[in-house]
């Protein structure tokens, strides 16, 4: 029986989303992928299994973009919402500034699912930054995670270095490592990952450590055949003619259609290189280049504004004044508009990007009749495979585009089988419909009875009567100075009755409750111990089982030694310093890339673990869904206490997860240096005061205890 009620949550990260005229092709975060996700939620919406879908994106508040952008809540189906939350600044950041504040957004969607009292009954994250967060949340509330790359770093990688790029310019413009280190993590988290053609799997994410064909479903997106058909011009039609017309001096001729986004990787100066080189063509066609909206171009993007500037360089090169038109504005319901006066001119549709991943706007032409001529590189291989419309040809070589159109061009029966075959067969081979359902049925067989989701019910056991919690790391973080100790002690006792202690630490819970009581501190609340694989509660040191439960997930500490024993800077600890859910090591050669080189082992041997690097010296291998951070959205979903109100103290790298986030960090005086990358983080405090000191003094800076009634 097929399940029912069905809660889908879709993470689509940089905010530029709305229900209706989508800015496609304003910048490089509003291509295909933005129309893919609400595409795709609107199908399902329309399923009658499913209750309810969402698309979780950022909320932002910036007279550059629409006001859309800040509504919170914004209905585009019956059953379907887009909720914006909003973290980091508010104005509008590009995606590729947005990884310092991606913990932050994973909290608020945490605290936003908590309000709901409800899981979802999947997480669909789409491009790298929403991976990363949906790797977060399907670990601390324990459901399926589904991941579509769209575009990978390691492809765009490599074809900006086939085009010359410096590594240096790549990585300051792109944060490229970042995103490829985020897809790796998503890759090993995900139970699912969705991709549009075979080659896409086999050639594209091949390339990853943790590549695993087992667990990727090719599942291509759909059409909506409603809009994108051939039929006749409508009055909007008409005023596109109109526009296009000032530029043409012959706007009658066949149209050469060009629509993307103005990136460099779409490889649009080849096409008017290509076009301005070919006499036939500049004599028997116009060529029309739909690049997005603009206003001016001075203040675009480093990438588009190159992009325009060779446009027009190169059309004054080859003096194409009258041949060419490059309107600056228009609106997502143009687009169909622009495929369909290419299609009556009797033109071609072109798709010269250096790398495309699937290829939906080459669907879309060849639903509304337009030939194409398409990339040999990534989706449009299957696509035409499928469906017969167009030609492929390799791009990187401008000389190879110009014959390919002048053939479709010249040979009128060859145009009118392509034009019958893109209206016929796209829709027998792209629905929504299909995409959906195959996907039903793929989550309903395999991954929805595997896991039983985390209630967000208040426990039958309550931990206190608390409206805060103050966690600390005990090793140079509480302890150190002993003044500064009973000090803290001291201001503590103020507001005992309304938070609760607890200390989290890499330390066994018998050697911290050892450390802690020979500097006389009182009992905590609760402990967080071992890296945060084990919670215990009271001065009894109750175990949480459900914790335990939670990670034992293909746990084998047994594999984990004999696979970390080829990595020779590694040297296991003392028995007793090992755990039931924790193999620690000492690094013995301490260098830059200990932890690259360890995570990249794992990925290798297909160990989806979590690896944490301290002081430069100490190294856990923990369950993929423990540590520090993941226990505390633990104990924040158990005991019903906002993130808000929660401050967690620290000083070295494995305290980096509790401390960034949407709870309150503290950062004591005398930290080590890995934890200054959270230097900017904003809700990241660096105390001067050493040890306990910080902690005061950060209770203080944040006015911790100051809204307790």
């Amino acid at each position: 029986m097929a399940a029912q009620n069905l809660y889908i949550l879709h993470i689509q990260a940089h905010g530029l989303l709305r229900g209706q005229n989508l800015e496609l092709g304003r910048d490089a975060d509003t291509g295909g992928q933005t129309k893919y996700v609400l595409e795709l939620a609107q199908a399902q919406a329309k399923s009658p299994q499913v209750q309810q879908v969402d698309i979780i994106t950022r909320q932002i508040t910036d007279p550059r973009v629409s006001v859309d952008y800040s509504q919170a809540i914004e209905p585009f189906a019956p059953k379907g919402r887009i909720v914006r939350l909003p973290f980091g600044p508010k104005r509008y950041l590009r995606k590729e500034l947005l990884w310092p504040h991606l913990y932050t957004f994973a909290d608020a969607i945490l605290q936003y699912l908590a309000q709901q009292k409800r899981t979802p009954t999947w997480i669909q994250a789409h491009y790298a930054d929403a991976g990363q967060v949906g790797s977060l949340l399907s670990r601390w509330l324990n459901v399926p995670l589904i991941f579509t790359g769209h575009s990978l770093g390691r492809i765009k990688l490599k074809k900006l270095l086939e085009q010359d790029w410096p590594l240096e310019e790549i990585e300051a413009q792109f944060n490229i490592q970042q995103r490829i280190d985020a897809e790796e993590m998503t890759l090993t988290h995900a139970d699912w990952i969705v991709a549009s053609t075979q080659q896409e799997v086999d050639e594209q994410y091949r390339v990853y450590d943790r590549y695993n064909p087992e667990r990727m479903l090719v599942i291509p997106p759909g059409v909506d055949t409603d809009r994108f058909c051939f039929q006749p011009l409508g009055d909007r039609g008409t005023v596109l003619q109109q526009e296009l017309a000032r530029f043409l001096r012959d706007p009658n001729k066949p149209q050469i259609l060009c629509l993307c986004r103005p990136a460099p990787r779409k490889n649009v100066p080849a096409l008017v290189r290509a076009f301005g080189e070919h006499p036939w063509l500049r004599e028997k066609a116009n060529l029309v280049l739909v690049l997005g909206s603009r206003q001016d171009i001075n203040q675009m993007d480093r990438g588009s504004r190159q992009v325009f500037q060779e446009i027009f360089a190169l059309v004054d090169r080859y003096d194409l004044y009258g041949s060419v038109a490059y309107p600056k504005q228009h609106q997502a319901d143009d687009v169909p508009e622009f495929y369909r006066l290419a299609s009556h001119s009797g033109g071609v549709f072109v798709n010269p990007a250096l790398t495309e991943p699937f290829g939906l706007t080459i669907l879309e032409a060849g639903s509304c009749g337009v030939p194409v001529v398409a990339t040999h590189d990534g989706g449009p291989q299957e696509i035409l495979k499928n469906c017969d419309f167009g030609t492929l040809v390799d791009v990187s070589r401008p000389a190879n585009i110009a014959p390919a159109l002048a053939t479709l061009l010249s040979d009128r029966d060859l145009w009118q089988r392509y034009h019958h075959n893109g209206i016929e067969k796209v829709p027998q081979y792209y629905a929504w419909d299909q995409h959906v359902n195959t996907l039903f049925e793929r989550m309903e067989t395999v991954a929805l009875p595997r896991r039983r989701a985390v209630s967000f019910v208040r426990s039958r056991k309550r931990l206190i009567d608390a409206k805060r919690l103050v966690i600390s790391d005990i090793d140079n973080t509480l302890l150190g100075d002993r003044q500064g100790l009973e000090e803290l002690m001291t201001y503590l006792d103020q507001y005992r009755d309304h938070f609760a202690f607890g200390i989290a630490t890499g330390r066994r819970l018998e050697s911290a409750q050892e450390i802690l009581k020979e500097w006389g501190v009182p009992s905590p609340n609760f402990w967080v111990t071992s890296v945060g694989s084990e919670i215990h509660y009271g001065t009894d040191a109750e175990p949480d089982i459900s914790w335990e439960n939670h990670i034992n997930r293909n746990w084998n500490p047994q594999r984990i030694r004999a696979v970390m024993a080829q990595l020779p800077f590694l040297e296991l600890q003392p028995e007793e310093d090992q755990t039931p859910f924790k193999v620690s090591f000492f690094v013995r050669d301490r260098h830059d890339t200990v932890l690259r080189e360890v995570r990249q082992h794992l990925r290798q041997h297909r160990l989806r673990l979590k690896s944490i690097y301290s002081h430069q010296e100490f190294l856990d291998i923990l369950p993929l869904a423990a540590s520090k951070g993941d226990a505390i959205r633990h104990l924040s979903l158990r005991w019903r206490i906002p993130l808000d109100n929660i401050l967690v103290a620290g000083d070295s790298g494995n305290d980096e997860e509790m401390l960034k986030g949407h709870n309150l960090g503290v950062v004591v005086g005398n930290y080590s240096p890995e934890l200054e990358s959270l230097r900017n983080y904003e809700r990241v405090y660096f105390a001067q005061g050493h040890y306990a000191n910080g902690i005061l003094e950060a209770l203080k800076h944040y006015r911790f205890f100051e809204a307790i009634a």
